[in-house]
């Protein structure tokens, strides 16, 4: 009588030789042509304002976009006002220090990059906002959710008053702030330790998939805007989620920009999406080489207003995700960094 072993050896041989055969697919990189991409804002807020800045690379599932370092980066207004920017590590981000936008002024961005190319944005005047009537929370509970931080949460809704003037658009973004004494976690022998700031520091958390929520005011022109959706507070924690969130007027520029950008990231590949193309921006060459650029420099009215989600109502225990650390015991401390993912400067509403 055989054994088992003799009966799966031939079967065994043959499958060694289809694994050896077969031959990891690279799919070819499309190649296009190198274009700057433009992100930036500025706002009758107090900033700092961030412009970032990137350049294309061949389209394949290696490659990203490139930062675009050691450009001069300049925003100026129609009364003369100007400020250049300062490169922020690792490149590619740039900050203000001092301008700050007003309502009623034109903005404009222009670009000089390192080899010499000169890029200007379209002007962009400031609207000013009408301020956020009502920001508040729901609590909601989804029965056979995952987890406790899936079936948790608290929706967060604004109110407010579109002018009676048509032809207003309308954008929302929010972020969390989080204190925090640990500027950096280093891995260490199978746990992490946390190199603590030299200073207050808050860690800030905004929407980074899914997150253009635009509006058109033309069906409710000089009407309330009700029950405008921002997010859902994720139930990682029993403490109090504090969250500030920004209603922005906008160009119909930048608006039909957003929009065109939002059914690009949406599109699910059905046989009445639309075809993926360039998105028409507000940013041009003005060197008379042609170079392309992508993106838009805008300049929009704002209005802030917070919300602290009390969440101890929770069903459960929450899902916590943050790693855990023990301080590390070095005297050095790390720089917290002004940035758009952490800041030193104290909430308004902290």
């Amino acid at each position: 009588m055989w054994s088992r072993g003799y009966v799966y050896a031939p079967f065994l041989l043959v499958l060694v030789l289809v694994i050896s055969c077969v031959t990891e697919y690279q799919p070819d990189s499309i190649s296009i042509p190198p274009a700057l991409v433009v992100e930036g804002l500025i706002t009758d807020q107090p900033g700092p304002y961030f412009v970032k800045l990137t350049r294309t690379a061949d389209y394949s599932y290696k490659s990203l976009n490139l930062l675009e370092t050691g450009a001069t980066v300049i925003i100026s207004d129609d009364l003369g006002n100007k400020e250049t920017l300062i490169e922020q590590s690792p490149g590619g981000n740039y900050r203000t220090s001092s301008i700050q936008g007003v309502a009623g002024r034109t903005y404009k961005l222009t670009i000089k990059t390192q080899n010499g190319e000169q890029y200007e944005s379209e002007t962009e005047q400031i609207k000013a906002s009408p301020p956020i009537g009502r920001l508040y929370y729901e609590y909601r509970y989804q029965s056979g959710a995952s987890d406790n931080g899936q079936a948790n949460g608290w929706d967060v809704y604004v109110d407010s008053k579109d002018p009676e003037t048509p032809g207003d658009f309308y954008r929302w973004e929010w972020a969390h702030y989080e204190f925090t004494n640990v500027c950096k976690l280093v891995y260490v022998t199978n746990h992490y330790e946390g190199i603590p700031c030299c200073s207050d520091c808050w860690d800030i958390t905004r929407c980074y998939i899914n997150c253009i929520n635009i509006m058109s005011d033309v069906n409710i022109n000089g009407n309330s805007i009700s029950r405008q959706f921002i997010t859902r507070v994720p139930y990682t924690s029993g403490e109090k989620y504090y969250l500030e969130v920004t209603q922005q007027r906008l160009s119909k520029g930048i608006y039909e920009f957003f929009k065109a950008a939002r059914q690009q990231v949406t599109n699910t590949g059905g046989l009445f999406d639309a075809a993926p193309g360039s998105i028409v921006g507000n940013i041009h060459s003005v060197s008379g080489s042609g170079a392309a650029a992508y993106g838009y420099f805008g300049a929009v009215g704002e209005s802030v207003s917070h919300v602290l989600v009390d969440r101890s109502n929770a069903i459960g225990r929450p899902v916590y995700t943050n790693p855990v650390y023990t301080i590390a015991s070095l005297s050095a401390c790390i720089v917290c960094e002004n940035s758009q993912y952490r800041t030193p400067v104290k909430p308004r509403w902290w």
